[in-house]
């Protein structure tokens, strides 16, 4: 999202590189041009002016350190300020209740009901809650039967009530509902316009009233730009939320949403959106956000998304063969799994710093892996299990049963046997520094 804000801003720090020292004319230039990336990035004139403004103040109140350059410095600062500006620490959620009320709210379109479904999903296997969702958009022919499906492929209960046109009452049944029978959680969808209007206004607020839920969320589509803050300052101006959900962060997108709303509204960010697929919601970190902006990757993300799809058995399960050299293509089919519920590939290369540079304009996607995955399909299990017994005569079996070329699988064999050797040296670097740290 971040690709054009992240280009502009490298080039205006080269403006104060090789420079000796911080001085009024290489901020003033430099901060000239982080204010066309803040603007070009759809970040309103006034927030952007407030943030160079800020930033040139602590610049030229630094010290500089002999240890750092003027650039080093600068990109310190832009990056505390960036951080600052998108609310400076994380939010939490707030489900404390008997049970915890969540009120989604938005317009249509901008991705409410997956949304539902997302954060049902994100509550009920992380945090282990019992949650029951809320057809709550009684307008929109589709909704209900689309929350149905959401609720079915995620496991939760769905509280519908066809043909009635009461979205308040539904929701103070289904809350009832929850009271009686255990549930941790509820989360109500409800109905969105395609302009804010005074009726979904006064419906939304009636259902606050009615259920006084203990978080209300204002979703919003990313790719509206500063549409999105005007949306969302209507919204809260009626319904007082508590935190804003960003939507469709994978699109093609400026970023200008994400600068702004915080210093707009005054509400925290507490969640980004991006895919279709269910397990793709992100609790919003600003700081890491800007980290990613200059560049610096988040491997601290990235290292969060590994641990939710590893646990401890399996990791150790998999030391174990790596120690005694017995990693072969069923364990590397099954970590090509693994990395494939991360997320999106191009999105988890970027986390790492310096790398989402290098593949800006490389086209590379989770179907990147598919050509691997039907070659190891194509093996029977005892081939996966002892790769060294695939000869001349197996390898064109292979490759004629997944439609692949000789070729192709010795690439793939070659791929894996390199894997195998990268673990193998990891895994016995991480034992004897083990081992050393046992006998100090």
């Amino acid at each position: 999202m971040f690709e054009n804000l992240s280009e502009k801003l490298e080039r205006s720090f080269k403006i104060i590189k090789g420079q000796g020292r911080i001085t009024e004319i290489n901020v003033a230039e430099t901060l000239k041009e982080v204010r066309r990336a803040l603007l070009d990035a759809d970040v309103s004139y006034k927030i952007a002016k407030a943030f160079c403004d800020d930033v040139k103040a602590k610049a030229m109140g630094q010290n500089v350190l002999t240890a750092v350059r003027p650039d080093q410095m600068m990109v310190k600062i832009v990056h505390d300020e960036l951080a600052a500006l998108m609310g400076s620490s994380s939010a939490d959620i707030n489900v404390k209740g008997q049970p915890g009320i969540i009120l989604v709210s938005g317009l249509q379109g901008s991705g409410k009901t997956t949304f539902c479904g997302k954060v049902s999903l994100m509550l009920k296997s992380k945090k282990g809650m019992k949650v029951l969702l809320v057809a709550g958009d009684v307008y929109r022919p589709a909704a209900i039967d689309q929350l149905g499906v959401l609720a079915s492929q995620i496991g939760v209960d769905l509280y519908r009530e066809d043909g009635v046109q009461d979205a308040v009452g539904i929701a103070q049944r289904a809350v009832k509902k929850a009271k009686a029978e255990g549930y941790s959680v509820v989360v109500v969808d409800t109905a969105g316009r395609l302009a804010v209007d005074r009726q979904m206004m006064d419906e939304i607020a009636a259902i606050k009233e009615a259920v006084k839920p203990t978080e209300t969320l204002f979703v919003v589509d990313a790719m509206t730009g500063q549409d999105a803050v005007d949306t969302a300052c209507a919204f809260n101006e009626r319904l007082d939320f508590d935190g804003v959900v960003l939507t469709k962060m994978d699109g093609d997108t400026r970023g200008g949403a994400a600068l702004s709303i915080k210093a707009v509204v005054g509400k925290p960010i507490k969640f980004v959106s991006s895919g279709e697929k269910m397990e793709a919601l992100d609790v919003f970190h600003p700081d890491r956000i800007a980290d990613r902006i200059l560049g610096m990757g988040d491997v601290v993300s990235l290292v969060e998304k590994a641990q939710e799809q590893y646990d401890e058995a399996q990791a150790r399960a998999l030391a174990k063969k790596l120690a005694k050299d017995q990693f072969n293509l069923e364990d590397f089919y099954q970590q090509i799994q693994q990395i494939k519920k991360m997320g999106n590939i191009k999105d988890l290369a970027s986390m790492i710093p310096g790398v989402g540079k290098a593949l800006k304009d490389v086209d590379m996607d989770n179907s990147a892996f598919k050509g691997v995955e039907v070659i190891i399909e194509s093996m029977t299990p005892y081939e996966r299990q002892n790769p060294a017994v695939i000869n001349t005569s197996r390898k064109k079996r292979i490759a004629d049963g997944c439609g692949k070329t000789v070729a192709d699988v010795n690439k793939l064999l070659k791929q894996f046997e390199g894997t195998r050797k990268m673990m193998k040296t990891v895994a016995s670097t991480q034992g004897r520094a083990a081992l050393m740290k046992r006998h100090r």
